[in-house]
């Protein structure tokens, strides 16, 4: 059965790894970024793929997240994907913090994602066995932290996936299932060219995670081939 999938910050990286997965499926997919005219892949596909939506989404204004629902037709969301994510500026170790820049890492990495799903759950609510995914991050894990440092971008992740399990079973019984992913070292911008995993090894095997996603492994910690991440 055709789905529907939207994915913000999908112009670049895994999210645009993702766009490509589900339309070469022959899934129905809106691509949301900040700069649509500026999104030459995006655009690129649109011009092969008739299913291919292109949508413009701030994840950190509220009038644009807000807006969301009308652009979408307020069709049913089968899988929603919150990919769009910022590391923050990096080598600002402890005595060089500021504050306004952790708290914009905190607005796109731990709020927005929330808020997205917020203004799209009537549209999620329509689908059955509806999934939310949240790209994560390993960093975001206290158990698996050994090397210290990166005071941003670890607690926004811990923070994101402290705020999805606590969706995760709220949603529980309309059978909305939440995934919480550390995609793995991959080879993107944030990534580097010498990361272990292409984009489309990591996309693969997440899809593969979410379509078998169900009740009992929603809102868990998963690595991207679903192995379960310590807290």
């Amino acid at each position: 059965m055709t789905k529907h999938v939207v994915i913000t910050g999908a112009n670049r990286g895994i999210g645009l790894g993702f766009v490509r997965h589900y339309l070469s499926q022959g899934d129905k997919v809106s691509a949301c970024c900040r700069q649509p005219s500026q999104a030459s892949a995006l655009i690129q596909l649109a011009e092969i793929y008739g299913n291919l939506n292109i949508l413009q989404l701030d994840v950190t204004d509220d009038a644009s997240v807000k807006a969301l629902p009308q652009h979408l037709n307020d069709h049913t969301i089968d899988i929603l994907i919150n990919n769009a994510g910022y590391y923050g500026p990096k080598g600002e170790g402890f005595g060089q913090l500021h504050s306004a820049e952790w708290q914009k890492v905190l607005a796109i990495n731990t709020i927005a994602p929330l808020m997205v799903t917020q203004i799209c759950y009537p549209m999620i609510q329509k689908a059955t066995d509806a999934k939310v995914v949240f790209i994560s991050s390993k960093m975001g894990s206290m158990g698996d932290n050994q090397s210290g440092g990166s005071y941003l971008y670890r607690s926004s992740k811990a923070g994101l996936n402290a705020a999805v399990k606590s969706l995760a079973i709220d949603l529980s019984s309309e059978d909305i299932y939440c995934a919480i992913f550390h995609p793995g070292w991959v080879q993107t911008e944030m990534g580097g060219p010498n990361a272990l995993l292409t984009v489309t090894e990591a996309v693969e095997q997440m899809t593969q995670c979410i379509e078998k996603l169900d009740s009992e492994s929603s809102g868990k910690f998963l690595n991207y081939d679903g192995q379960v991440i310590p807290w």
